[in-house]
């Protein structure tokens, strides 16, 4: 308990420090230390629990009871200040009404319902902790440099508001730890609207017009999960008698009508946070936030508290037909429709969003199904969704800063602008769509769990949005890979703390592809033994570990001659006649000279947001709306 109290409790000490220092050497060092020490203190907390059932601890007190509605409400003021500040009335009136049901709740009902068992963990939870003490830490290492460049760029006599950065980050982190340990609801909520009040703040940290606008549109939407989630709790109250997270899951499996609308509830609120259609845009608008936010919402905080929820909710779908259903379609058609969407663009960082909108809705897809198998899937889509899409991220992050863009079309020759740079970009890509790395195999346990229920809806959806998924991840990797001419060598000024948290990432990277077989008889399997009583039967270990050797292969290959290549200067244009080899231009036909460029098709007309997006939002709205109307007339009498 004492580990679990310390991982909730440490960053909050950090984020203290980080608010009232300064001095960037000082800041550096409480946030390298701080990062180490919750990096640590996860791998502390995991290494002698694996293999566990789930381990409750009894943690009940009044005062943490009020202290976390005290933490709900002010974030619910601050988020109101907010809203009359830039007359955002929506964002203003949502936050009232959240406002006045958390009051209902806590002091109505909540205070006569004592939980004993407040905190708990089981093999998911130390999944998700290793993701959010590993990954989320090595996020805020990285901010140290590219927060220095982004300094850099403010107009002269800006104020440097790193310290408050810094201090959201080391928040954020505390939360999702309350999120993923706490099985008191009343305290998972508050972890829950903490992490959603920080990405506000953090999505308007630059104050543009731009960043405001995105900010508020991200506050709504969750806000409005946050009603339904503070709902749930009520009707857990009346209905089920019961805050505990793992008795409310024991109740709605065991008697799914009595709880088929808490259910509902939940559900709506981890769509919300996993960014599903209708609500997408609320993530694509986070792109204006500097990259270590972007990482950080993407990869191991604010949409993976979603999806862990509904992966937790995952025996509660087997059962019940409603929610199960809403969370399929709403996953599937995100999945399918954002795939193609990311298609359709040039901006990186906006081709990481859709695609992490998309798996995102996998994984969804995957906790609808609700099935042993479906969620040992979603287990591992979790993980390495999490550390490629990190990667990634604070790769494009520094190209961004050296390259002046972050257009895919501007990567030309990136191999050899940024030659490490550019291998571990192309890692993390390979890591989300090529075989043997784990999100492939993820897939492909995937579609034997959609095949296992005669989900032939589902499957095609796969079948369709991986051909997508396949086109625009191998577009961004030929951008990457060709080589011509000798560019100038611009990654010799990336700092130190950003190379650490990408070497960092891509490690991770490896060693989860190559441990795959180990991590899920450590902690996916006894998980399913804990939540069904069962583990998924023949995984296929052997093939499993053929493909962890084929990773290690892969790398090899990919890293080994680093450094130590010959080059060898080649015609730029063979079936002509080169006119500048170093410029990249060559006599036409026509005699004149023509620039050898290589530019990607991106299908606009067919998958561009204007068209797609309409769709996926009408179906998603329908699908939702009539899931609740169902639930609610089947309501029963309180």
């Amino acid at each position: 308990m004492e580990m679990l109290v310390f991982l909730m409790a440490f960053p909050l000490v950090a984020a203290a420090l980080l608010l009232v220092v300064r001095q960037n050497t000082a800041r550096n060092v409480i946030v390298i230390a701080s990062g180490a020490v919750i990096a640590v203190a996860s791998v502390a907390l995991v290494v002698p629990n694996i293999g566990t059932d789930g381990v409750f601890f009894e943690a009940t007190s009044p005062i943490i009871d009020y202290i976390c509605t005290a933490v709900s409400l002010v974030c619910v003021v601050v988020v109101i200040s907010f809203a009359i500040k830039h007359k955002n009335w929506i964002a203003g009136l949502l936050a009232v009404v959240q406002a006045a049901v958390v009051l209902v709740v806590e002091f109505g009902f909540a205070h006569e319902m004592e939980v004993e068992l407040g905190l708990y963990f089981d093999s998911l939870s130390l999944l998700m902790a290793l993701v959010i003490g590993i990954i989320g830490s090595g996020i805020c290492v990285y901010a140290i440099g590219y927060m220095e460049d982004f300094q850099a760029h403010e107009p002269d006599g800006a104020r440097d508001r790193r310290p408050t950065f810094f201090a959201l980050m080391f928040v954020f982190l505390s939360a999702m730890f309350v999120i993923v340990f706490a099985n008191n609801m009343s305290w998972m909520f508050t972890g829950w609207e903490v992490t959603t009040l920080c990405s506000f703040l953090l999505i308007g940290y630059t104050k543009t017009d731009e960043a405001v606008r995105n900010a508020f549109r991200q506050i709504v939407m969750n806000l409005a999960g946050g009603i339904g989630f503070i709902l749930a709790l009520l009707l857990s109250i009346v209905n089920l008698h019961t805050l505990s997270f793992v008795e409310f899951i024991e109740v709605a499996t065991n008697s799914p009508y009595l709880a088929v609308v808490p259910v509902v509830l939940l559900a709506f609120a981890g769509i919300t946070k996993a960014a599903q259609m209708p609500f997408q845009t609320w993530l694509l608008g986070a792109m204006v936030a500097p990259t270590p936010t972007s990482a950080l919402l993407h990869s191991s905080t604010m949409v993976k508290a979603g999806v862990f929820l509904l992966v937790k909710l995952a025996p509660c779908f087997l059962v019940s037909a409603v929610p199960s259903v809403m969370v399929m379609l709403v996953g599937a058609i995100t999945f399918l429709l954002c795939s193609f969407m990311a298609i359709s663009q040039t901006n990186a960082k906006r081709v990481l969003a859709y695609s992490t909108i998309a798996n995102l809705g996998l994984i969804t897809a995957c906790a609808g199904v609700g099935t042993p198998e479906a969620v040992w899937a979603a287990c591992f889509l979790i993980l390495f969704h999490a550390i490629a899409k990190s990667l990634l991220f604070l790769c494009v992050g520094t190209a961004e800063h050296h390259i002046g863009s972050r257009d895919i079309e501007d990567m030309d020759l990136l191999f050899e602008r940024m030659p490490r740079l550019a291998r571990f970009m192309m890692l993390g890509i390979m890591c989300m769509f090529i075989a043997p790395f784990g999100m492939l195999v993820a897939k492909w346990a995937t579609l034997v769990s959609f095949i296992s229920m005669d989900q032939v809806v589902l499957i095609l959806i796969l079948a369709f949005g991986s051909a997508a998924t396949f086109m625009f991840w191998a577009k961004w990797l030929g951008k990457l890979s060709g080589i011509a001419g000798e560019p100038e060598n611009v990654e010799l000024t990336v700092h130190k703390s950003e190379w650490f948290s990408i070497v960092l990432m891509a490690a991770l990277l490896v060693v989860s592809c190559a441990l795959i077989p180990v991590i899920s008889a450590a902690l996916v399997e006894p998980y399913l033994i804990d939540a069904f009583g069962f583990a998924v039967q023949d995984i296929g270990t052997d093939n499993l570990w053929i493909a962890s050797i084929c990773v290690i292969v892969v790398v090899i290959a990919l890293f080994g001659g680093l450094g130590r290549s010959k080059k060898r200067k080649a015609s730029v244009y063979l079936s002509g006649v080169s006119a500048d080899n170093d410029s990249r231009t060559f006599s036409n036909s026509l005699s004149g000279q023509t620039v050898a460029t290589a530019r990607n098709w991106y299908m606009d007309d067919w998958f561009g947001e204007a068209r797609v997006a309409p769709v996926g939002v009408v179906c998603c709205s329908l699908v939702i709306a009539a899931s609740v109307i169902v639930a609610l007339v089947g309501l029963p009498i309180l």
